[in-house]
């Protein structure tokens, strides 16, 4: 093909494409492969809606700097999942984990127990108290299973599945894969904490896993949550935003 031939062929092809454009054909090619480049949950993915409760939130014995910001989120996000369980932390009065149970220790610090280094935290959701209900705005009426964690006195639970000792099962990886449950999307709080924990054992035990970064708010203790998300990342955890999700 001659240059002149090529420069009018590349003139009729460009008119063309700008006409599609115009009449929409094009614009609704594009929408449509957005669309589908949208993470679609089916009915073997479940949404974890990790310690959304009254403790974390500010105004709670160990708030979450704009913790209450991802509620609406995760109740938007919820109506797409046929399947969402929820977790609370649910601490006996004299936790482990807790400052209050050593002499001179004081929140923030740590403690050598059997499993560990362990966090020492501000006395926080304990067992039956308007602190450790779940925050009074989640709107999740389908979630079908509450799991609590964090119970035994002597020992901490962040992760979902595990307990800190990384071999005291919740019993939650059991349920879901009786469910026929392939990946996870976890959402809560915090995000340096409970929800990066329950991320990396969900894909230590095989499932395909997402965090919703937007859905999330970290404590973030010298780096920690940068740090979690690069540790998250290593473990082959996918991170994600609310609007990634096809609604």
């Amino acid at each position: 093909m001659q240059t002149n031939q090529r420069r009018a062929f590349l003139k009729t092809f460009s008119a063309a494409a700008v006409g599609g454009l115009a009449a929409g054909s094009g614009l609704a090619s594009l929408n449509a492969f957005a669309a589908d480049a949208k993470i679609k949950p089916g009915a073997d993915s479940a949404l974890i809606v990790v310690d959304v409760q009254n403790c974390f939130i500010p105004g709670g014995t160990l708030p979450v700097d704009k913790g209450d910001e991802v509620v609406p989120v995760i109740n938007k996000i919820a109506t797409v999942f046929e399947n969402v369980v929820m977790t609370q932390d649910w601490h006996t009065p004299d936790h482990a984990s807790f400052a209050s149970a050593y002499s001179g220790k004081k929140p923030f610090e740590t403690t050598k127990l059997s499993y560990g280094n362990q966090v020492l935290w501000p006395d926080h959701c304990v067992q039956g108290t308007e602190d450790a209900a779940l925050h009074k705005d989640l709107k999740i009426p389908q979630a079908e299973l509450i799991i609590r964690k964090g119970f035994h006195k002597d020992m901490d639970s962040y992760s979902a599945f595990l307990e800190a000792d990384g071999k005291t099962s919740t019993g939650l990886a059991g349920y879901l894969q009786q469910r026929k449950i392939k990946t996870v999307f976890v959402t809560g709080l915090a995000t340096d904490f409970c929800v990066a924990w329950t991320a990396m054992d969900a894909r230590k035990l095989g499932f395909n896993v997402y965090v919703v970064e937007d859905a999330t708010r970290g404590i973030d203790l010298n780096g920690s949550v940068a740090k979690a998300w690069a540790d998250m990342k290593a473990k082959g955890v996918k991170r994600i935003q609310s609007g990634d999700i096809a609604a």
